[in-house]
């Protein structure tokens, strides 16, 4: 535990280990609570993803009140993950900080060593190399072995290519990509002809895979931008609800023209917005 100069923990400190009571409160088999001892990591699991898309979601919002209250619910998911592995005798919330403290240290020669880098891309190939050792100790017989499966699936297209991409396994730019995106709708429409559903879903994947390929060459995070068209799509569909509101309609009565003409002049609203700010 950190402490300070008087030998007595910090208030930071004495916060974690207040939250730490609490998850071991709720672990507790006499009095806990029902809900948190039934859990397992595979039940948690898709809660800690969820926190995690809602940290992003704050930031994207630019709320930061509602940032602490989820970057504390994400903080909770690895306290809960710990009591969890304590319990189990496998390795305690101490063990965690230690090891993502020795890996930040480990990591950045630069700053707690006496390694140089003169460049941003100088440390990112350090960075690399370290993982890499860290992977052959591991017994990692692959390049791609620890690309957590777990990831969502663009976000994950894309680390996978990056690694390959390191032994010189990629495209050259992005019109190749292009190129290859055009070969891969051919495919796409010709097992769309053949009516194999298997094959459909396979070439569909691959056009997916080739679209991540083409946000790292353009250097778009494409989980990012799929959020953005969302909420651009949410946005404008809005602004069909609320005309055919005004007019006293709702978009069931609505045909498709009349919803696509309500469309466009979203569109047009929003580009005239952009000028003004």
């Amino acid at each position: 535990m950190t402490k300070n100069s008087e030998n007595t923990p910090t208030v930071e400190a004495q916060k974690i280990d207040a939250l730490l009571k609490v998850m071991e409160r709720l672990r507790a088999p006499d009095g806990g609570c029902p809900w948190d001892l039934e859990q397992d990591f595979g039940t948690i699991a898709p809660y800690t993803i969820e926190e995690a898309y809602e940290v992003a979601d704050a930031i994207e919002r630019g709320d930061m009140a509602a940032l602490k209250d989820e970057l504390g619910d994400l903080l909770f998911q690895t306290v809960f993950h710990a009591q969890m592995a304590q319990e189990e005798g496998l390795f305690s919330f101490s063990d965690v900080a230690d090891a993502i403290t020795d890996k930040m240290i480990r990591r950045h020669p630069h700053v707690f060593a006496d390694a140089d880098f003169r460049t941003a891309d100088e440390q990112t190939t350090a960075w690399e190399s370290q993982k890499a050792e860290e992977r052959a100790k591991q017994g990692a017989d692959s390049l791609l072995a620890d690309v957590p499966v777990g990831l969502p699936g663009l976000t994950r297209a894309v680390k996978l290519q990056k690694r390959a991409g390191r032994v010189g396994f990629d495209w050259k730019n992005a019109q190749d990509v292009l190129d290859k995106i055009t070969e891969e709708t051919h495919e796409l429409k010709d097992a769309m002809q053949g009516g194999e559903q298997e094959e459909i879903e396979a070439e569909f994947g691959d056009l997916l895979f080739v679209l991540a390929n083409l946000s790292r060459h353009l250097d778009v995070d494409p989980e990012a931008a799929i959020r953005k068209s969302n909420e651009k799509f949410m946005r404008r569909f809005g602004h069909i609800e609320a005309t055919l509101r005004a007019a006293g309609r709702t978009a069931q009565e609505a045909s498709l023209e009349e919803m696509e003409a309500i469309w466009i002049e979203a569109k047009e609203l929003e580009k005239r917005e952009r000028k003004t700010v």
